[in-house]
């Protein structure tokens, strides 16, 4: 089995070396690559210090384009299980080995670390909430099941998820467009109820404005791709 944690991080020189370290604590003998995305702090030399292998963006890409390129990588050299950790100390490295279970075990091609699931005790802001709980009513009908999570980035991928992204990932709020994207191609996803934690270091570049705007390109960008993939069934 080939395994490869994924780190995306863009200024996280505060978060970055910890969660290395916790993730090399649970998961010993497994390659860590962090995708730092034109990072303009120490998180680089954070990362490597701490053991990991570093990718660095030429220039910045956003959350998207900076997991698709460690999914391209992934792909490429061959791995067949890609868990996405991020960056800020907020995903709970001790959850991985439930997350890869799940994806070895039942075949799914996504697993997502779900704060929501089960009713486990997430929780998050009023605004973020309400993003959350439009998201779950969009995706609904589409995904034809629900989804209580859909904004958590904690996912784990396999080999056949993994080639799809590499041709196809949303580049700037990827994690519920990614979700349409793998119900184009009748992919399962899973869940499975995880702890979040709050950030180690730094703030959320995301407020309670850019919350609303986020909902709304993101609602864009779900609808955008359902209206391609109709098109392109119709035409057949």
């Amino acid at each position: 089995m080939k395994l490869l944690i994924l780190i995306p991080a863009f200024n996280e020189e505060g978060a970055v070396a910890g969660v290395v370290k916790e993730v090399r604590e649970v998961l010993p003998d497994v390659p860590i690559l962090v995708v730092d995305d034109c990072s303009e702090d120490g998180t680089r030399h954070q990362a490597r210090m701490a053991g990991a292998d570093v990718l660095p963006m030429p220039y910045h890409l956003g959350l998207g384009g900076c997991v698709q390129a460690g999914y391209r990588l992934a792909f490429e050299l061959g791995y067949e299980y890609v868990i996405r950790v991020d960056g800020d100390g907020q995903h709970d490295p001790r959850y991985i080995p439930a997350l890869l279970n799940v994806l070895r075990e039942t075949g799914c091609h996504m697993v997502i670390g779900s704060r929501f699931y089960e009713s486990n005790g997430g929780h998050t802001s009023m605004v973020r909430g309400i993003g959350i709980w439009v998201f779950r009513l969009v995706l609904r009908p589409i995904l034809g099941r629900p989804v209580h999570d859909p904004t958590s980035g904690f996912v784990g991928v396999n080999r056949e998820a993994l080639q799809v992204f590499t041709g196809s990932f949303p580049l700037e709020y990827p994690e519920i467009e990614a979700l349409v994207v793998l119900q184009r191609k009748r992919f399962r996803f899973e869940e499975v109820p995880c702890r979040m934690r709050r950030r180690k270091a730094g703030r959320s570049t995301i407020t309670a404005v850019k919350s609303l705007y986020y909902i709304i390109h993101v609602l864009l960008g779900v609808f955008v791709n359902v209206l391609k993939f109709e098109g392109r069934r119709k035409k057949k």
